[in-house]
């Protein structure tokens, strides 16, 4: 599909941040989810977690927040409709938050979020 606005992909992200359940809002903790065009270094990537995930923090103070990119463009050449990009952009959300509650691909993959 074309890619879709920047304000109503960033929509689509909200929503996916809305639908999380609240047992992963509990336990997120100092993280920033921006929406972004794409990766500079690797275009056809769909989301990046990038700071210190919870299982690995102690003497942890003073930190600027973790942050989560989902970019827009891949997202939307991938998907056929605005339907499947919903889906694919929970996926993502979903993905990335995972990683900052410490949870690795292997272990996402075996849960299906891969």
């Amino acid at each position: 599909m074309d890619a879709i606005s920047e304000e109503r992909f960033s929509q689509l992200v909200d929503k996916a941040l809305d639908e999380l359940p609240d047992t992963l809002w509990d336990r997120l903790d100092n993280v920033a989810v921006i929406v972004e065009d794409a990766h500079p270094e690797d275009p056809d990537l769909l989301g990046l977690y990038e700071g210190i995930p919870l299982t690995d923090r102690w003497d942890y103070a003073g930190v600027l927040p973790d942050r989560i990119a989902i970019y827009r463009l891949p997202l939307c050449q991938m998907c056929a409709d605005e339907d499947e990009l919903v889906e694919e952009v929970k996926i993502t959300v979903v993905h990335e938050l995972a990683h900052h509650v410490g949870i690795d691909d292997h272990d996402l993959h075996e849960l299906g979020w891969g």
